[in-house]
């Protein structure tokens, strides 16, 4: 990466580009590791579960990142431009630019450049990358849980491994997969009442929206037996619905909800709840969704301008308390995000207000800090905090 020529000190900006990149690759993949490996429970129970290989399973963690990556960008593009102007403003790199004619201002170019990249590629991803590696995610878990289903299903033999249903199948092609010869049990219907299928073909096929396995009957008649009656009723096609809970422990995707959906998706529904062709709650998740997506990449810009002045607040600082300092900040961003968002799907606040009023308050706090530091009045916030101690401990001695 390099940045326009007209830029003034361009040394000093693709040297802090520099650093910044290699900070912030290094914190990405840390945080998305974290992140990941805080999953252990849903990932131990794909693991176990589906019984998947060393391929199948990177596979899925990959699909399963792109939702990670919308938080985790933003927070290590802050993380990234505090860390390297800390480290400047520790090193005293900044008083000899200053000393030189160099101020503040004039650095901003390079951290704002990266930060526009980040905003950038968090844009694609929330606009674009959930909703695709969401569709790979769920297609890709319910083939592998297909597969599984079929392995269990031998031949010849009452398999009651799907709970409520008891499936008997004569033959099953190697190549197509169809089955033949099928009679199904169906005792989950309550009430004393259970159904008796009998079809002379059929198959498992994936239900991707809802998130299911349809064992699919074609040219069979239903009995359903009740305690006082038996009713028999033929059908062209029938399908048994099977969630994975049913197959697999603890293993469940459900219906797609407005977070896994695309851009377009998101708009139509939108559309439709402006029409009053939704409810009340669902059109308010949908609104909510969609500025969400906007407001989040946008924060990686709002972070970039928020870390300069607060480095220049903590001179002296390692980087153990700038990790800290960083995590502490975007915590209280996350906080007021995720309380905009629910009390906007509760109706008592616009979604707008909601996902957008926690860039304002970083922006506004940036702009402030980044006044005060032009003009060399920023205080140094650990000389204080440190005096504040002190006097503490001062007190409690005495």
């Amino acid at each position: 990466m390099d940045l326009p020529g007209w830029l003034p000190c361009r040394t000093v900006h693709r040297r802090m580009l520099g650093e910044t990149t290699r900070v912030f690759l290094l914190c990405a993949a840390f945080l998305l590791a974290v992140i990941i490996l805080g999953q252990g429970v849903r990932t131990r129970d794909l693991l176990i579960g589906l019984r998947l290989g060393l391929g199948e399973f990177l596979l899925v963690l990959f699909y399963m990142s792109p939702v990670f990556m919308v938080l985790i960008i933003p927070f290590a593009c802050m993380l990234s431009i505090f860390l390297t102007m800390l480290r400047m403003n520790a090193e005293r790199e900044l008083t000899a630019l200053k000393a030189g004619g160099v101020s503040l201002l004039q650095l901003l170019p390079a951290p704002m450049f990266f930060a526009s990249l980040c905003c950038a590629l968090t844009m694609f991803i929330s606009l674009y990358g959930i909703s695709w590696s969401g569709e790979r995610f769920r297609s890709t878990l319910l083939q592998l849980a297909r597969d599984r289903a079929e392995l269990n299903l031998r031949p010849g033999v009452f398999n009651t491994d799907i709970k409520g249903l008891t499936v008997f199948v004569r033959r099953i092609d190697p190549k197509s997969k169809e089955m033949r010869g099928i009679m199904v049990e169906d005792a989950g219907q309550g009430e004393g009442r259970r159904f008796v299928i009998f079809a002379p073909r059929g198959g498992i096929i994936t239900d991707n929206i809802q998130g299911d396995l349809l064992f699919r009957l074609y040219d069979g008649k239903l009995y359903r037996l009740g305690q006082d009656a038996l009713g028999v009723l033929e059908f062209a096609e029938y399908n048994i619905r099977v969630s994975l809970e049913k197959l697999f422990a603890n293993i469940e995707l459900g219906r797609v909800k407005p977070r896994e959906m695309s851009w377009g998706e998101l708009r139509r529904l939108e559309q439709e709840y402006a029409e009053q062709k939704l409810s009340p709650r669902y059109g308010r998740k949908i609104l909510a969704e969609i500025q969400k997506r906007l407001a989040m990449p946008v924060s990686s810009l709002v972070f970039g301008l928020f870390a300069l002045p607060l480095a220049a607040g903590f001179e002296g600082a390692g980087r153990q308390t700038g990790v800290a300092l960083a995590l502490c900040a975007f915590l209280f961003y996350y906080s007021l995000s995720s309380l905009g968002i629910a009390l906007s799907e509760s109706g008592a606040l616009s979604p707008v207000i909601s996902a957008w009023g926690p860039n304002v308050i970083f922006l506004l706090a940036g702009l402030i800090g980044l006044f005060f530091a032009a003009r060399e009045r920023m205080p140094d916030i650990l000389s204080k905090l440190g005096g504040k101690l002190k006097k503490l401990r001062a007190g409690k001695t005495a």
